[in-house]
């Protein structure tokens, strides 16, 4: 299947938005925000401090009246240069180049599968920056099959999950992880599409450089597609 076949079959799955949050929170409590290098904002404060970025949220959302930030996908950002894991000497290899969407709540928030699934794999992917606890699901969905990631998880959600496990749709899989846990990033989610893992287990990247984004963004597909959240 072609990458446009692709998202209009992921676009078709529903026409209802479908939820890795309290589906309770409507639309109209979500609002986008831009983590790009072109924000001056994220100039007024210190990018590497979690607690900096926690505090930029939260009044992002309370001047906003809104619940949940979201936003990211293909977006370049200055974020990670920060760390070792993503920025390379060679800037050609620096991978600043986001993969998936971000959900920005506070920790311990519920995440639920938007489809039934079956999970894949699991890790802690404890790099400074990472993901911190993460899940991979998979779903079969009229006869096509895909991978789901979530990311910045609590260390409780991977503490009893077993391989082979199943979930229903709308099923609670995980909660958020705080900052000590989650990478070291103001408490979201990472969520990801990725047709094929390429051999990954609990982990696959949520960042690319530019030198491969045309492979990524074919494997990788926008979330809009599911969320349905017109970002």
């Amino acid at each position: 299947m072609y990458s446009e076949d692709f998202s209009l079959f992921l676009n078709s799955i529903s026409a209802k938005p479908l939820r890795v949050l309290d589906a309770a929170i409507s639309n109209s409590q979500y609002i986008s925000i831009d983590l790009s290098e072109n924000n001056p904002d994220l100039k007024k404060f210190d990018i590497s401090s979690s607690n900096a970025w926690q505090e930029y949220i939260n009044n992002y959302l309370e001047k906003n009246n809104k619940t949940v930030a979201f936003g990211g996908y293909l977006e370049k950002r200055n974020l990670y240069k920060r760390s070792l894991y993503f920025n390379q000497e060679n800037s050609e290899h620096e991978r600043n180049i986001h993969l998936g969407v971000d959900l920005w709540i506070a920790a311990g928030t519920k995440i639920y599968t938007p489809l039934d699934a079956t999970v894949h794999s699991f890790k802690n992917n404890t790099n400074f920056g990472d993901y911190g606890p993460t899940i991979i699901l998979i779903h079969n969905i009229k006869g096509e099959s895909f991978f789901t990631l979530y990311g910045h998880l609590s260390l409780i959600s991977i503490a009893n999950l077993k391989i082979g496990q199943t979930f229903k749709a709308g099923d609670c899989i995980a909660t958020l992880g705080e900052a000590s846990v989650n990478g070291d990033y103001a408490p979201h989610l990472h969520f990801q599409i990725i047709r094929d893992l390429e051999g990954n287990y609990g982990d696959y990247p949520g960042v690319c450089n530019k030198k491969n984004l045309d492979k990524f963004k074919k494997n990788c597909p926008d979330l809009n597609t599911l969320l349905k959240l017109n970002y």
